[in-house]
């Protein structure tokens, strides 16, 4: 069977020399794609460092030459579609075509209450996200975009020179309820889901939920955009080590993955508070992708 490639999340929260460091270790290692947290703060690391993405991802765009990078997941909670879609061109550029932007409706978090707007109904974030999502990939198409909607406007944005990359930077879309899987279908060049949300099932359960929700997007795609071809990437809970036991256990794993119709599984990579891929599981983890160990430049 045909394992999925091999991704990794890096979070934002060391200094830029040391991100740069690991992203060019993934790299050498063979990861498909190197993603970083899209948030201003996060949960139980909100009061150490956290540095910006956007700043983050241009240096590893300039420190790297094959990896492909991208933020996970950027949000209507803090990033307004005009201004973003600027930033997001330009990392394209920087990174010679190698960006991806995964997106997706934002929870109610830290993200979501720190510009002192009101809290927002499931409805309103999911209204939010479709319009948001929709004018972020107008905007990256076309060198001249008019807007007026519920929650944006644009009046006369440019976009020139455009993306590398076209008709766009590709959407990963982040998505699991109907309305959202309906609009990766018709947006997204590829779907990740991280499974249930804010739990963490044993590996049985979790991979049970998750080829659940891969059936679901089959049925979004047939309504929507029959036919059209959507990249699937499952994603390892920072805090979940089960998988990562032993090579047969994590070997079943990925073929479990594959199983389901994913085309790619990422991880986080292994970081200094233990959380992540062990470090000790690590050349087994790129093993299992890639057929040989990492080669690692420190």
């Amino acid at each position: 069977m045909t394992v999925p490639a091999l991704s990794c999340l890096i979070l934002p929260d060391q200094a830029p020399a040391e991100f740069i460091a690991r992203v060019r270790d993934a790299e050498q290692a063979g990861a498909r794609t190197v993603w970083t947290y899209d948030h201003l703060s996060w949960r139980d690391l909100a009061d150490g460092p956290w540095f910006g993405t956007v700043p983050l991802l241009a240096a590893a765009a300039s420190a790297t030459s094959t990896v492909r990078l991208g933020a996970q997941v950027a949000t209507p909670n803090f990033r307004h579609p005009v201004p973003f879609a600027k930033e997001v061109m330009t990392l394209d550029h920087v990174a010679a075509g190698r960006l991806d932007l995964a997106i997706g409706a934002g929870a109610e978090d830290a993200d979501a209450r720190v510009l002192g707007r009101p809290p927002a109904s499931r409805k309103e974030r999911a209204d939010r996200f479709e319009e948001w999502a929709t004018l972020l990939a107008t905007l990256l198409e076309q060198d001249r975009t008019d807007f007026r909607g519920s929650f944006y406007s644009a009046d006369d944005a440019r976009m020139i020179p455009g993306c590398v990359q076209r008709p766009r930077v590709p959407l990963t879309v982040a998505a699991t309820g109907p309305r959202g899987m309906r609009l990766a279908a018709l947006l997204g060049a590829a779907w990740v889901t991280y499974g249930p949300y804010r739990r963490s099932p044993a590996p049985p359960q979790w991979l049970a939920a998750i080829a659940e929700q891969s059936t679901q997007l089959d049925t979004a795609i047939a309504e929507v955009a029959p036919g059209r071809p959507i990249r699937r990437i499952a994603q390892v809970a920072l805090d979940e080590a089960r998988p990562f036991k032993d090579a047969d256990t994590y070997r079943q794993f990925v073929e479990d993955v594959a199983a389901a119709g994913f085309d790619e599984l990422t991880v986080h990579w292994p970081r200094t508070d233990g959380r992540g891929v062990p470090a000790a599981a690590l050349d087994m983890v790129v093993a299992t992708h890639t057929g040989s160990p990492p080669c690692h430049g420190r």
